[in-house]
Formats: structure tokens, sequence, C-alpha cells
């Protein structure tokens, strides 16, 4: 990877003002309502927000799936998370298309059709809450068709928002005071970028390792529900599809640069681990999902990631920060902070060695 400087400053994280964890003291890190770096200053720490699946409501097969005041305030509990942070990533299940024709999907029955097309104007919903980087290789991106995945990359463009994941954009570049990001997203599904497929996956991060100073890997994998929030050693098989070796698909980017690499896919939240001193989430579960997706159990609880890592690339500390969907999928603040044992939990069985240290309130700390 180009040269970069490495980081030796003390600092302190801050994520606004949070009364769950507000002035609780852990391993002498104090979370205060403002970021203070100690003398002397080099550069600033780079803070990344990241959530897993959005889906703000379907307009198949008509409007009855699309949430009240035309959706404008469902993020509105979450904004003040998303909008701090240098970069805010988020998948985006689903695609945005206006209109009423047919899926591109084969069924029979249209309202047992899991096929998500939100009105063109709700990714600006996306866009207003704070995020960035948005992926679009999952298994719904195609649900109506080339024309969808066309709309929805015409629209992205049109807000700034960052994409990648599709055969038309493997991979995007995003510079932001002065540092270069790349990023690139890989799902197992027909018109992705391929998540099974290392030879491509390695020659995309070569690439971005070769013109970029930070690398952010999204990916689509595993199988889904709450029977399978544990990493699984080697292949995942779901339905009958390779859904991924994760472990060694994660492991073989961050050999060949990534820096920062985080899953989704599951609908439910799995374990992290710190490899290399990079951080590996391996499902941020479903974060805004109206209507149409099983929201019980630890289906209906997630983390909004805030994390900050210096200018190699390297993981410092983050923070949980832990979200239920009401009603419907109304992403809010979870005052039980359920997210937060789930993951200590899945981290320190899944990766006995590389977890990280997850505090019961919900700061992350490096392994080392």
């Amino acid at each position: 990877m180009t040269q970069r400087i490495l980081l030796t400053v003390l600092f302190f994280l801050s994520y606004g003002s949070w009364s769950m964890v507000h002035g609780q003291n852990n391993d002498s890190l104090v979370i205060e309502d403002t970021l203070v770096q100690a003398e002397p200053h080099i550069e600033p720490l780079i803070e990344i927000a990241a959530v897993g699946d959005i889906m703000l409501g379907t307009n198949y097969p008509d409007a009855h799936y699309l949430p009240p005041h035309d959706g404008k305030y469902l993020l509105d509990s979450v904004k003040e998370y998303l909008q701090s942070a240098t970069l805010t990533f988020g998948n985006m299940e689903g695609t945005y298309l206006n209109g009423d024709g047919p899926t591109s999907k084969r069924c029979k029955d249209p309202k047992k059709c899991y096929a998500f097309r939100s009105p063109e104007h709700y990714l600006g919903y996306v866009a207003d809450a704070g995020f960035d980087l948005i992926s679009l290789a999952n298994n719904h991106s195609g649900d109506f068709g080339p024309e969808g995945r066309t709309r929805t990359m015409e629209l992205a463009d049109s807000l700034g928002l960052t994409y990648a994941g599709l055969l038309s954009c493997p991979y995007a570049v995003v510079e932001r005071e002065g540092i270069r990001y790349g990023f690139a997203a890989f799902a197992p599904n027909s018109g992705c970028i391929q998540l099974n497929d290392l030879e491509m996956a390695t020659g995309i991060v070569d690439h971005l390792d070769s013109i970029c100073d930070i690398i952010i890997i999204s990916f689509h994998g595993g199988a889904e529900g709450s029977k399978y929030q544990h990493v699984a050693q080697g292949t995942e098989t779901f339905l009958g599809e390779n859904r991924g070796d994760l472990r060694l698909f994660t492991h073989t980017l961050i050999d060949h640069g990534a820096d920062v690499i985080l899953g989704h896919g599951p609908h439910v939240t799995r374990g992290m681990e710190i490899y290399k001193n990079r951080l590996i989430a391996y499902s941020l579960g479903n974060f805004a999902t109206y209507e149409r997706f099983n929201l019980s159990g630890p289906n209906g609880v997630c983390p909004l990631l805030k994390f900050q890592i210096d200018a190699s690339g390297q993981f410092l500390q983050g923070q949980i920060i832990p979200i239920q969907q009401v009603g419907e999928g109304i992403p809010m603040l979870d005052p039980a902070k359920r997210v937060i044992s789930i993951m200590q939990n899945l981290s320190s069985q899944d990766f006995p060695d590389t977890a990280p240290r997850i505090t019961d309130e919900g700061l992350i700390l490096t392994n080392r």
C-alpha cells in the first residue's frame, strides 16, 4: 500500500450525546461529546460508521408496504450517529425505481414474492441521513432487472452517493481530506461481483491498493436466519447456493491490502474479529428494513458501528450503538442494548484468538 504515516497520538472517541454510554470509563477511555486529541496533532483519525441491510419500503406489489408519511421520518432517530463520520456505509437491499411494472423474479403470487422496489425519492432519504458508501451487491439489487439497477445508479450519482458491487461498477474511489478510499462490494448473486471468485476479488483489491490509501470492502454472504448467527468454518451453503467461505474470503482480501471488511446478508448480527490489525464485521444484520422482513428475536436488533482507523488502515477503537427496529421496521436506539451481548458472545466463541474486546457499554477495543 502507498506509504502512510503511522499515528502515535492518544485519542478519545466521541459519538454525540448518547446518554447510555456518556461518562462511562472503560480502560481509561471516556466517552465525551467532542473528539479530543492529545498533542502533538499529526492528522485527523478516520471515523467510519457502518450498518447492514436497508430497505425503506416497497411499492411492489402495491403501496401497502410503504411506511407512513411517505417514509420521510424513517431514519430520523439514527441520523445523528450516521452523519458525524468521515464515511458512512450501508447495504441497499433492493432497488429504487418508480412505476408499477412486474418484477424480474418468477413469482406465481406477487404477495408472496419478496421483490423490493422503493420509490426513487427514497434514496434521497438515505443520502440525507448521512450515507456516503452503498453496496449494490446483493440478491435483491436485480429484483427489477437491468432497468432497476441502472436507475438506482443514476439516482446515486445525482445524490453524490458512492456505490459498487455490480458488473458495471465493480469498485469506486472517493477522496476525503486528501485520503483516497477504495471501495468494492461482493455477493454470490447474478450480476454482482462474485464473492466466490477469489482471483477476481484479489485482483480488484490489488488494483485499489496501487491507487488508494484505505480500502473498504463489503460482502453479502453467509446463510440466513437466527440458526446461522455463527460464522462457519469453510463454505456456507443455503437453499442450495454457495454463500461463501467467509473466513477465507476476508483473510485473503486483507492479505492483499484491504483495511476494513463489512458483511451483511444473514439478516442477523454476527461476530467480529481483528485480523492483522484490521476490523472484520461478519454481518451487521437488518438496520432499516420496513414491512417485508422477519424482525423477531435476533433479526430485529443490530449494531450501528462507529470506529476509528489510522491513516495506515489499522483499527484503533470503536463503539457499538445498539439498534432495534420497532413496529414494522423503524430503526431506533435499543435501551436494552441487546446486540452488545450478542456480539460479545458470538465474537468470543467464533474467534477466540482474534476477537476484539467488547465492553458491556459497547466499546470495541483491540485484541492486542
